[in-house]
């Protein structure tokens, strides 16, 4: 009797519905390993220009660089087992509830087909991937003409003219009118805002449905968009040293 009870439709039904739901959970739960990766690749560009700033190794960049490419291996992983969960869950639905037995060999499959398809050098395109590259470069390129003439000069006389260089450096956004904490380059007109502080005016434009201008007095860029906003870490690291440099030199 109790079989005939259980296996029911209604009942079925019920216990179709509860088993979806912990799948849901669960996904959610995988889900938040995604921000994770994403700090612990920019982790790996900070010490990636620590490495650069204290004359590291090639040896210890290629090592970043594999370090940066199994992040984003590992957060493909997670997309595309995300995915095929996802998939097979909605096809399920429309099955019987007896088709919920067969969900993890689905899942599985279904995973191990989107994984088949993937190509390693597919990795090399993750857009952190790629700014860490470029930031290294565009780091290595500014201390090249930063220094130039002085290859020869002294230790002393090298940190005084990376001093001059620093000094040079704008730290102020021109929105907040104070430093920049988290500076972001505008890839259209190339002038740098404190991230939330521009976001946050891009989100209050659009509210009102119209145009944010470049805060910048005199920039002819009429049209601020977030997709326009790219992080500069080597920016970053300048404010940071900028600062280091002032408090010692008030000491």
């Amino acid at each position: 009797v109790l079989q005939s009870i259980f296996s029911s439709p209604r009942i079925m039904r019920v216990r179709f519905s509860m088993s979806l739901n912990v799948v849901k959970s669960n996904l959610t739960s995988l889900k938040t390993c995604q921000p994770d990766i994403s700090i612990g690749m920019d982790i790996v560009t900070n010490v990636a220009l620590d490495l650069q700033e204290n004359g590291g190794s090639e040896e210890d960049f290629k090592k970043l660089e594999q370090m940066m490419l199994n992040c984003a291996r590992m957060e493909r992983e997670i997309n595309y087992f995300v995915a095929a969960v996802e998939e097979v869950t909605s096809q399920v639905r429309q099955d019987d509830p007896e088709g919920l037995s067969k969900l993890t060999g689905l899942v599985n499959q279904r995973f191990t087909d989107l994984q088949a398809a993937a190509k390693d050098s597919q990795l090399h395109k993750h857009k952190k991937v790629v700014q860490l590259k470029e930031t290294l470069k565009r780091s290595k390129k500014q201390s090249t003409q930063a220094l130039g003439p002085l290859a020869e000069a002294t230790e002393e006389e090298l940190d005084e003219d990376i001093a001059v260089t620093q000094s040079q450096v704008n730290p102020t956004c021109p929105i907040t009118q104070v430093d920049m904490v988290n500076p972001v380059k505008n890839k259209k007109c190339n002038h740098y805002y404190e991230q939330e502080a521009v976001l946050d005016m891009i989100r209050s434009k659009q509210h009102q449905k119209k145009k944010l201008r470049c805060p910048v007095v005199g920039c002819g860029n009429t049209d601020v968009t977030k997709s326009d906003l790219v992080p500069d870490p080597t920016m970053k690291r300048l404010i940071q040293n900028q600062k280091k440099l002032s408090t010692k030199s008030q000491m």
